[in-house]
């Protein structure tokens, strides 16, 4: 959306990263809603829709799409016109790190950058700024939304209601468990290593004897999801790289490139584009290890024997998970799993990949412990883990006194999500709106 003065943007739906539209550069366009100051063009109803039917192809015959995307953007402009009244604060950063990464993934599906601005009708910061500004958007109308939801709460008697005019929506739920887990990476040979080095400072010398960074990235880097766009990672928020990368990233200057920085994928090579406070644009070359010498006969002793500790009474899993786990965001929690696709703090079984469910169902009681197994997962390296059943619920109908915390929270979203409506509706009284016909 645009002032009246301005002239068509594509707008991007959640998730367009995983799709590709034809190019809008030619469509002629009419103004088909008017919200305050702000005009809705035709063109972005019609690139909304043809988005949403490449994702969900049953809507192909959905002839009411269009009146539905117009309803949610003059509903989406009204909020956020009260956003700017109210002079809603977002973390910019945050903001510029997300629509880097959705960019690079709508980017990775273009062969050149010339196919990509052909595609969309325009030149590629354009469309980086547009999936900024989209993104911009739905934060705010987010913060909006916890802002106006701080301090609902709702009474027992809410929550029965709730609980009795929607039972057949909660007529079984799936069998849950609450886990923790201890993962480690086998080590890397040090053939694997000594082979990468080798490459990676074969690279460093062309570096520096003026090659040029991208080209080099093009043609050596094995991260298959930047090799192609040059090495970069476009904008991404501090704490969500390996911490030797992001220390060595943000110790840059602009321009800079570092020397050879080691993670567990393997040696990277550095380059800082641009540098915010809690976010930095960076790319880099990757030579990977070759992880088919890893030791993994070294990795499950090393859990063998941390779980013979555990069940001998010398150490507890949490300490344990603490001290050896490679995954850090369990390992800061002893080694527990937070909830995926389940119910309340319970895990669903049936959300879990195949070879998880197998490990978890083989465990019987509460407290038992594994014996080290070896995932591979469908991307990434291959690691092996020792899981802790802590506890088991079995599938059963939502029952008000055992689910009360489940259901409580359900009708607490529900509650929000209705006050949030009914305030919407007063401010369109308060917003001037005119449509016509699409």
């Amino acid at each position: 959306m645009k002032k009246i003065s301005g002239k068509a943007v594509l707008l991007f739906l959640a998730g367009l990263a995983s799709i590709t539209t034809p190019s809008y550069a030619e469509v002629a366009d009419r103004i088909v809603a008017v919200v305050g100051r702000e005009v809705i063009l035709k063109s972005e109803i019609d690139s909304r829709a043809l988005m949403a039917r490449l994702q969900s192809p049953e809507l192909a015959k959905d002839t009411g799409l269009s009146r539905r995307i117009l309803d949610g953007l003059i509903e989406q402009q009204i909020i956020l016109s009260k956003a700017k009244i109210d002079s809603v604060k977002v973390d910019e950063n945050a903001i510029s790190a997300t629509a880097g990464d959705r960019f690079k993934q709508l980017r990775a599906r273009f062969a050149s950058k010339e196919e990509m601005e052909t595609r969309f009708g325009k030149t590629l910061p354009a469309i980086r700024d547009e999936i900024r500004t989209e993104i911009r958007n739905q934060e705010l109308i987010q913060t909006l939304r916890r802002k106006r939801s701080a301090g609902v709460k709702v009474t027992s008697g809410e929550v029965m209601d709730y609980y009795n005019a929607n039972r057949e929506k909660f007529s079984l739920i799936p069998e849950g468990v609450k886990v923790s887990q201890i993962m480690k990476y086998p080590a890397v040979s040090a053939d694997a290593q000594l082979q990468a080095l080798t490459k990676i400072q074969a690279v460093r010398k062309e570096l520096q004897g003026g090659a040029d960074f991208a080209l080099l990235a093009r043609k050596y880097s094995q991260d298959p999801g930047s090799a192609r766009l040059g090495g970069d990672l476009g904008y991404v928020q501090k704490g969500a790289l390996i911490p030797s990368f992001e220390t060595a990233a943000f110790s840059l200057k602009e321009g800079e490139v570092s020397g050879i920085i080691e993670t567990r994928y393997g040696y990277h090579i550095i380059q800082l584009l641009n540098k915010e406070p809690n976010a930095i644009h960076v790319r880099h070359i990757l030579v990977a290890f070759d992880h088919s010498k890893d030791d993994f006969s070294g990795v499950d002793q090393l859990l063998n024997s941390i779980r013979a500790d555990i069940l001998s009474g010398k150490s507890s899993f949490s300490e344990m998970a603490s001290k050896y786990s490679d995954d850090p965001s369990t390992a800061k929690l002893g080694g527990v799993i937070s909830s995926i696709g389940g119910v309340g703090e319970y895990i669903s079984l049936p959300s879990l990949r195949p070879e998880l469910r197998a490990i978890i169902t083989a465990l019987k009681n509460p407290g038992d412990i594994s014996p080290p197994s070896k995932i591979d997962p469908p991307q990434g390296e291959s690691f092996y883990t020792i899981i802790k059943l802590n506890e088991r619920v079995a599938a059963h109908t939502v029952n008000p006194e055992k689910d009360y915390s489940f259901l409580e929270e359900e009708a607490l979203d529900n509650k929000n999500r209705r006050l949030f409506s009914e305030w919407v509706q007063q401010l369109r009284k308060e917003v001037y709106v005119r449509t016509s016909d699409i």
